[in-house]
C-alpha cells in the first residue's frame, strides 16, 4: 500500500498443557512457552508497531507469591525490548543460583514470567494515546485469584459511549472511556457476579472460605460471563482474556470481522491472529490450524480442557477483505491464492487501457506487498497471450513459416523492477516542502526499461487510499522514465466509506474516491446532493443505531465507478507530470470472486455488518460537512 494507514492489532495466547519441567527435559529450556510467544509476536510485527505487551499466569502458585506478571513497551522495537528484559531475569537467576536454576520447577517458583498461561499483544493505535499505558494487556486486580482479569484484543467497538453509560448504570465508576477499559470492566463486572453466585452456593453447602475459593476456580462458567458481557457490543473484535486462577478465553465477533486461528496438540494450545504464524512457529500443517468460529469463544479451563462455546448468535460472515488484500502475511496458502486472483481479475481492464499493445507496455508494482497480486496479473496476461498466439497460429495455417511463428511466440509481458527503494537516503529534513524533495530522493528508477514517449507503464498497487504518496512522489518518480502513459492499478476497489472495526480510516476527506465524488458534484452543479444527504444524515443520527441507514451511499449514485476513477486521476496528477495518467481499480465482483470467504467490504460498498457502522458513516459525513476533521466514533 503506497499510502500508510494503521490497522489491526495482533493477539497471541499460549497455554502449556504440560508442567514446565516437561519442556525443560524435552526442549532443554523451561522457557519453551516464552520462546514460542516471542516468535509469534515477532512474526506478527506487521500487525502493530506502536507498542507491545506480555502477561503471564503461573498455575497453582503458593499463597504469598506473585502469580501474574505483566510488561509493556513502546520502544521502537517493543517486542524485542520486552523479551530482552524478561531474558535478563533468567540470566541473573542462573548466575545467582546456578544449581537451583537447573530445575524447571524452581525457575517457575522464583523467576517472573515463567507461567503456563501467556497473553501477548501488538498494538497499532487507531484511537487513543500511544503511551505505554495504552498498550495491552490490561489488568483488573483483586486479592481473590478468580476475580483477577487480564484482557487484550484486536478490536474496535462503535458504541463505546453506550457501553460506558451502561457501566455507570451498573454502579461502576470507570477510570477511562477507552474501549479496552470499558470491555475489561464489563467482563470484570460479570466475573464478579459469577464469583458471588458461586460463593453463595458453596457457603450454603457449609464449606469454609478456603475450600470455597478452590471450588469457585473449578466451577466458574466462563461462557455465561462472556454471554452477559458481550450483549451490547457492536463492532469487530477478537477478545482474549485470562483469569487469575488459570481459565482463559478467546472470543470472536459474530460476523467474524477480525481474524483468529488456533492449534492444539498434546503439549500446547495456541491462538493467534494469523494462521501462517502458527504454522511456522509450531511446524503445524495447514489443515490443523483452524479458524475460531464467528460468535464463538475458545474456552480453556485451568485443567487444560478446551471447549468451543457459542456466545453470540453467528451472523452472516463478513471477514475483513482488507486482511486478504494487504494486512495479513501473504504466505498464508489461501491468502496467497486470493491475491493472485485479485491480480488476474484486473487483466481485462488493463488490456483495454493499453489498447492490447503489449509490445509497448512495461509492467511493474509498488510496494512489495503488491508482488503476489502482480504475479497473478502477469499469469492472467500469459493466459491471454497463449490464447492469442494459438488463434494467430491457427489463422496462419499449416504453411506458416518459421520467422512468422517465432514472431508470434516471442510476444510476452515486459516485466521490470521499475521503482527501487534507496535505503541509503534518510528524510531527516522536517519542513514539508523539503521533505517532499527528500521523499523523491528516497526512491530511484531503473533507467532504460521504458522506451521514451512510446511505452505504457503499468504499475500495480494493492490499494489507493488518499493518493498522497502517489501525487507527492511516486508519479513524479515514474515520470523520470518518460513513458507515454502511466496506468496505476489498484488490486482493491475504491475506498469510499470509513472503517470502524480496527482500521485507521475514519475520516471521509482522507479518501481519494470521496474527494473525487465531491469535486464531480460541484463541477456538474449538483452540490444540492451534498446538502440533501447532510440533512438526511442529521436525521439518521438522532435515531437508535439499529434503525439507521447509511445515507452516504447516495452521493456516489450519481456517477459511475469509471467517472470517479478518472476524476481521482485528475486530482492526484502532479501539475508537472508529462505522461498521460489513468487509475484502474478492482471491481466489487472481482474482489468477491477472489476472496469468497472474506466478504467484508463495507469500506468499498458502505454495506456495514453491524448497526454501528451505519451510524459511523452518517456521523463521518456530518463531520465533513461541518468541517470537523475528527474520527466519527
Amino acid at each position: 500500500m503506497s499510502d500508510l494507514i494503521k490497522h489491526e492489532c495482533g493477539v497471541a495466547l499460549i497455554r502449556l498443557l504440560k508442567p514446565v519441567s516437561y519442556y525443560k527435559t524435552k526442549y532443554g529450556s523451561a522457557r519453551y512457552g516464552l520462546h514460542k510467544m516471542y516468535q509469534l509476536m515477532e512474526k506478527m510485527i506487521n500487525r502493530g508497531q506502536d507498542g507491545a505487551g506480555l502477561a503471564t499466569i503461573k498455575l497453582d502458585a503458593k499463597p504469598g507469591t506473585t502469580y501474574i506478571d505483566r510488561i509493556r513497551s513502546v520502544e521502537p522495537k517493543a517486542t524485542q525490548d520486552i523479551f530482552s528484559q524478561v531474558n535478563d531475569l533468567f540470566v541473573n537467576a542462573s548466575r545467582k543460583k546456578p544449581e537451583e536454576y537447573k530445575s524447571g520447577e524452581w525457575q517457575k517458583e522464583n523467576i517472573p514470567f515463567l507461567g503456563e498461561l501467556m497473553l501477548g499483544h501488538l498494538r497499532y493505535g487507531t484511537f487513543g494515546k500511544n503511551g505505554v499505558h495504552s498498550c495491552h494487556p490490561f489488568r483488573r486486580q483483586n486479592n481473590w485469584m478468580a476475580r483477577n482479569l487480564v484482557v487484550a484484543g484486536n478490536f474496535n467497538l462503535t458504541n463505546v459511549d453506550e457501553l460506558f453509560d451502561h457501566l455507570v448504570e451498573l454502579g461502576q465508576h470507570p477510570r477511562e472511556k477507552a474501549d479496552t477499559i470499558t470491555v475489561m470492566e464489563k467482563i470484570g463486572h460479570f466475573l464478579d457476579k459469577e464469583n458471588d453466585r458461586l460463593f453463595k452456593k458453596f457457603k450454603e453447602e457449609g464449606l469454609d472460605n478456603e475450600t470455597i475459593s478452590k471450588k469457585i476456580q473449578d466451577n466458574i462458567d466462563v461462557a455465561s460471563i462472556l454471554i452477559e458481557s458481550s450483549k451490547r457490543w457492536d463492532g469487530g473484535y477478537v477478545m482474549a482474556g485470562m483469569m487469575g486462577h488459570g481459565d482463559a478465553f478467546v472470543l470472536r465477533d459474530p460476523n467474524g470481522i477480525r481474524p483468529a486461528y488456533y492449534y492444539m496438540d498434546d503439549e500446547i494450545l495456541v491462538v493467534a491472529s494469523e494462521r501462517p504464524v502458527i504454522q511456522t512457529v509450531f511446524n503445524a500443517p495447514f489443515e490443523q490450524v483452524q479458524e475460531v468460529k464467528p460468535g464463538h469463544a475458545i474456552i480453556i479451563k485451568k485443567n487444560g480442557t478446551l471447549s468451543h462455546e457459542e456466545i453470540v448468535a453467528p451472523l452472516e460472515k463478513k471477514a475483513c477483505s482488507f486482511e486478504r488484500i494487504y494486512f495479513s502475511r501473504g504466505n498464508d496458502a489461501q491468502i496467497y491464492s486470493e491475491r493472485q486472483a485479485l491480480g488476474r481479475y484486473l487483466v481485462p481492464a488493463v488490456l483495454r487501457s493499453v489498447n492490447y499493445d503489449l509490445d509497448n507496455t512495461v509492467f511493474s508494482y509498488i510496494p512489495n506487498t503488491a508482488e503476489v497480486a502482480f504475479g497473478g496479473l502477469i499469469e492472467g496476461l500469459d493466459d491471454y497471450l497463449n490464447k492469442h498466439k494459438a488463434t494467430e497460429i491457427l489463422k496462419a495455417g499449416t504453411t506458416i513459416a518459421e520467422p512468422q511463428l517465432s514472431k508470434i511466440l516471442s510476444v510476452q509481458p515486459r516485466i521490470h523492477k521499475v521503482v527501487l527503494k534507496d535505503v541509503k537516503q534518510r528524510t531527516f529534513i522536517t519542513d514539508d516542502e523539503s521533505r517532499d524533495i527528500m521523499v523523491n530522493l528516497g526512491y530511484d528508477v531503473t533507467y532504460g526499461t521504458v522506451k521514451k514517449g512510446v511505452d505504457n507503464l503499468v504499475v500495480l498497487d494493492d490499494s489507493i487510499v488518499r493518493g498522497t504518496t502517489l501525487k507527492q512522489s511516486i508519479l513524479r518518480i515514474l515520470d523520470r522514465l518518460e513513458p507515454k502513459k502511466i496506468i496505476v492499478v489498484s488490486s482493491a476497489p475504491q475506498i469510499r466509506y470509513p472503517d470502524c472495526y480496527g482500521i485507521d480510516m475514519a475520516v471521509l476527506s482522507k479518501f481519494a474516491a470521496f474527494d473525487a465524488t465531491v469535486a464531480l458534484l460541484k463541477e456538474t452543479g449538483r452540490e444540492a446532493v451534498l446538502k440533501s444527504v447532510y440533512e438526511k444524515a442529521l436525521a439518521e443520527v438522532k435515531k437508535p443505531k439499529e434503525e439507521q441507514v447509511n445515507v452516504v451511499k447516495e452521493i456516489y449514485n450519481t456517477f459511475t465507478t469509471e467517472e470517479i476513477s478518472q476524476k481521482i486521476a485528475e486530482l492526484i496528477k502532479p501539475a508537472d507530470l508529462k505522461a498521460e495518467l489513468e487509475i484502474i481499480y478492482q471491481n466489487i465482483e472481482g474482489l468477491h470472486l477472489s476472496c469468497p470467504d472474506n466478504l467484508g467490504d463495507w469500506y468499498f460498498t458502505g454495506n456495514y455488518p453491524t448497526p454501528g457502522g451505519n451510524k459511523v458513516a452518517n456521523r463521518a459525513f456530518i463531520n465533513f460537512m461541518e468541517g470537523n476533521n475528527v474520527r466519527a466514533y
